[in-house]
């Protein structure tokens, strides 16, 4: 029998798992929409009938023996208090929540050094010194600590890359004695492993639940961010990935840590290896502003990219841009329009390609390797004329992901933790 690990992904939207062999081809997946299990998709209840029911039918189409491994990753920086058994004690903050409280903020800002990510009101530390007010509050966890801990019964445990919001240091690998002067009851946050380590092996009650062996291991999982980059495939220093959804996001793998937090990069540990990007404004809910799906593909075939258009866009949807330029006054920049659609498509095409190239070099500046390869996904990685604009701005090998589903990343962890445990 081909041993299997599972990765499991619980986002935005849905819960999806991905069965993988060990030389990282799939064997299965499954799919299924938060909405089928109620109307509120930040109530844990709905996350955990989401992914039972994915991995329900994940392994409805393989062999449940053959089953070693289970990873999870989950949205960067949702958190939600819990009692000693593991049970929600209030509705989850998500990623994109804002914390109101200016004392929190005050504090953080205060004792937080400059380069940490647990600055901001989206932090998952402002988030766990709210929480930790709550009476019974015994733990404060990450989204996919939680659906983990209820594969394994453990609600003590995270990894480096969800803890990062939180305050943790992963370069000296430990909570920073800094947190503590916040006020945040140290004993609250969970002990932290590195991603793909081994945290636990399944309950006697998940077991039977799922019809899995007893003795498959949990391993520690990851963001969806890092995830969504490890299911591509890349896996060297200078290595990229550029998602091109509706923001554009850039990643490159990198020899050391970049921190930046004015252009809002920080980077995430991958054993010896650091994952730095970051996001812009600018992306494919800009396009959506000016033409519909249809429209976009019917233009882009029109469309020369080996020619230049002399038309200098910075397509943002309204004033402000994050990185690669940190100004919050940057205006969009549109003008002149051609009279021909598909030109002033190439245009803005153009522009996001060059803006991307920025990017990359600006990472580089920091001191990110300089980029030898590009991986693409997310919905406009399917462009040819966009991808053929993007490469020629680029100037290095774009290599196909070989998934872009975050799930796989997961499965990935899983992978690298059952090798470690010999139990493949």
């Amino acid at each position: 029998m081909t041993p299997l690990v599972v990765g499991i992904d619980i986002g935005t939207s849905g819960a999806r798992a991905v069965a993988m062999r060990q030389d990282f081809s799939i064997a299965a997946q499954s799919a299924v929409p938060l909405d089928r299990f109620g109307p509120n998709p930040r109530d844990p209840r709905t996350w955990w009938q989401a992914v039972q029911a994915a991995l329900a039918g994940l392994l409805s189409s393989i062999d449940r023996a053959t089953v070693r491994a289970i990873a999870v990753d989950g949205t960067s920086g949702t958190l939600l208090p819990v009692d000693t058994d593991g049970r929600p004690l209030a509705e989850p903050l998500m990623y994109n929540d804002k914390v109101d409280d200016g004392d929190i903020l005050a504090i953080v800002a205060r004792e937080a050094p400059e380069t940490s990510a647990a600055h901001g009101p989206t932090s998952g530390l402002a988030k766990a010194l709210r929480f930790q007010r709550l009476p019974g509050a015994a733990a404060v966890l990450h989204q996919a600590d939680w659906i983990a801990g209820n594969l394994s019964g453990r609600f003590d445990v995270s990894d480096e890359n969800n803890a990062l919001k939180t305050g943790y240091d992963v370069e000296a690998r430990r909570w920073p004695d800094w947190i503590a002067a916040t006020g945040m009851r140290m004993n609250l946050l969970p002990d932290v492993v590195e991603p793909g380590e081994v945290s636990g092996t399944l309950t006697t009650a998940a077991a039977a639940l799922f019809g899995l062996p007893r003795d498959v291991v949990v391993v520690a999982g990851t963001t969806d961010g890092c995830a969504s980059f490890l299911a591509t495939g890349a896996t060297a220093a200078g290595d990229g990935v550029t998602a091109l959804g509706s923001s554009l996001t850039i990643k490159i793998l990198s020899d050391r840590p970049i921190s930046a937090p004015r252009f809002g990069i920080y980077s995430h540990r991958l054993g010896d290896t650091w994952l730095a990007g970051g996001a812009s404004n600018s992306g494919g809910k800009v396009l959506a502003r000016h033409f519909p799906l249809a429209r976009i593909i019917e233009l882009s075939a029109m469309i020369d990219p080996a020619t230049e258009t002399g038309l200098d866009y910075y397509p943002l949807g309204t004033t402000g841009e994050r990185f690669p330029i940190a100004d919050p006054a940057l205006p969009p920049r549109l003008v002149p329009r051609p009279a021909d659609d598909a030109d002033y498509l190439k245009a803005m095409f153009e522009g996001m390609a060059a803006i991307e190239a920025l990017g990359y070099r600006r990472l580089g500046e920091l001191g990110a390797p300089a980029l030898t390869s590009v991986r693409s996904v997310g919905g406009g990685a399917a462009n040819p004329a966009w991808s053929a604009i993007r490469q020629r701005k680029l100037g290095v090998a774009f290599l196909p992901a070989l998934s872009d589903e975050a799930a796989a990343g997961a499965a990935r962890l899983a992978l690298k933790g059952a090798n470690e445990a010999g139990l493949l």
